[in-house]
């Protein structure tokens, strides 16, 4: 046996060896990513569950150019929505709409921390807010308020919808 036969067969060796490490390591790296995949998943999953919103009361008064709509929302579940989430709860509306009487309009809602404008919601207050104050907790009512323009027409039925950051969802039926 030469020398040559003795070098390949230990490069054959080498080269075997660093190719199972590399496949072993890529695996468990794949096996790791994949194992935080699923956790996070099912914590999102988990937070779903345990999310429930209901609309306990809605009303809706119309000034000359715009409507205003209240309505209080109530955490029935056990998660808790923080108030930098707020900006992630969507509310959409499909109304009549004052212009003329055979038009609807179908408006998605954004959130705002400052003077109400047109088409913008913003929180009320939030009650009973004993513990973590502006945290939207369960047991907890968040009265809100929107703003819509152009206004909505009277004596009609009126759809509202609302959508919290974990895609959780509640609607009501409405008239002004």
């Amino acid at each position: 046996m030469g020398f040559g036969t003795v070098f390949v067969t230990i490069a054959f060796v080498l080269i075997v060896g660093l190719s199972s490490y590399m496949l072993v390591t890529g695996t468990l790296f794949t096996m790791d990513t994949l194992s935080n995949s699923i956790n996070a998943l099912t914590e999102k999953q988990n937070d779903r569950l345990k999310t429930e919103i209901e609309v306990r009361d809605v009303s809706a008064t119309n000034n000359s150019d715009h409507s205003i709509i209240t309505l209080a929302i109530n955490n029935t579940g056990a998660t808790k929505i923080l108030k930098s989430d707020f900006v992630h709860i969507d509310v959409f509306v499909y109304y009549h709409c004052f212009i003329a009487k055979n038009t609807t309009l179908h408006k998605w809602v954004p959130y705002t921390a400052g003077e109400l404008s047109d088409n913008e919601w913003t929180v009320v207050d939030i009650a009973p807010d004993l513990i973590n104050p502006g945290t939207f907790d369960p047991d907890e009512t968040m009265n809100i308020r929107v703003r819509i323009s152009p206004a909505i027409l009277e004596d009609r039925v009126n759809w509202l919808k609302v959508v919290m950051p974990n895609a959780v969802s509640t609607s009501t039926y409405f008239s002004s």
